[in-house]
């Protein structure tokens, strides 16, 4: 087995947590493969590979594996309100628990170099001014998470944890607007020109489907509808 296969195995292993039933949430687990396939597609980018940019992909993927890890600190199945959930963890302690858990869980398996330069990878990924190679990479492969369809699972899987309607939903969809919050986010969250370009399409959709779900919540195709037929008459 490779030390790769070894740390797919206990990243694994923290990642798919109790649930309160006795099941395993495969959720925070199918995050993180998917970040590590936007890794290792960002890897590939006319931005890195033009300029034959050295990347230390063997670290790079082992914090793809346990960027996200620390939320599992949240996970005691007796504690209902400690369940995963994203948006409720400030990214400071999200990188403290998440280094935690690496230093816990490779001790033995890794050098403690190798060890610490994960560690950099994840700590670094938060800071958006970072000019180290792989954290820009690991930040980009996350906030591409973020946005489009897969971003309004994971915000629609927060406002059914917190018992929310879809009202809700579309209040607070429309409080981002008005404070321009994604214009920001597209802005200020990706280091590649090529993850941005992608986060503003996947945006885009996004966007088509909350006009979409605004309209049914309000009823205002029936409304059209029916105007429509009285016209008619």
């Amino acid at each position: 087995m490779s030390e790769l296969d070894v740390i797919r195995q206990l990243a694994q292993q923290v990642l798919n947590v109790p649930t309160l039933t006795g099941m395993q949430d495969h959720w925070l687990w199918d995050r993180t493969l998917r970040i590590l396939r936007n890794v290792e597609h960002i890897c590939r980018m006319p931005e890195l590979t033009e300029q034959a940019v050295a990347i230390d992909r063997f670290c790079l993927i082992a914090a793809g594996y346990f960027a996200d890890s620390g939320f599992a600190h949240f996970t005691d199945a007796e504690d209902v309100s400690a369940r995963l959930v994203l948006a409720d963890i400030s990214p400071s302690d999200l990188c403290d628990f998440s280094t935690q858990v690496v230093s816990d869980s490779l001790a033995g398996a890794l050098a403690g170099p190798r060890i610490d330069k994960i560690n950099k990878i994840i700590v670094e990924s938060s800071n958006r001014f970072t000019e180290m190679t792989e954290a820009m990479i690991l930040s980009d492969a996350r906030n591409l998470d973020d946005m489009g369809a897969v971003g309004l699972f994971h915000e629609f899987r927060r406002y059914v944890i917190h018992g929310k309607s879809v009202s809700d939903v579309m209040e607070n969809w429309k409080r981002k607007l008005d404070y321009r919050y994604w214009q920001a986010r597209l802005k200020e969250s990706f280091r590649f020109e090529t993850s941005r370009k992608l986060a503003e399409q996947r945006f885009s959709a996004a966007e088509y489907f909350m006009n979409q779900l605004n309209v049914e919540n309000a009823a205002k195709d029936l409304e059209e509808l029916l105007l429509e037929s009285l016209d008619k008459r």
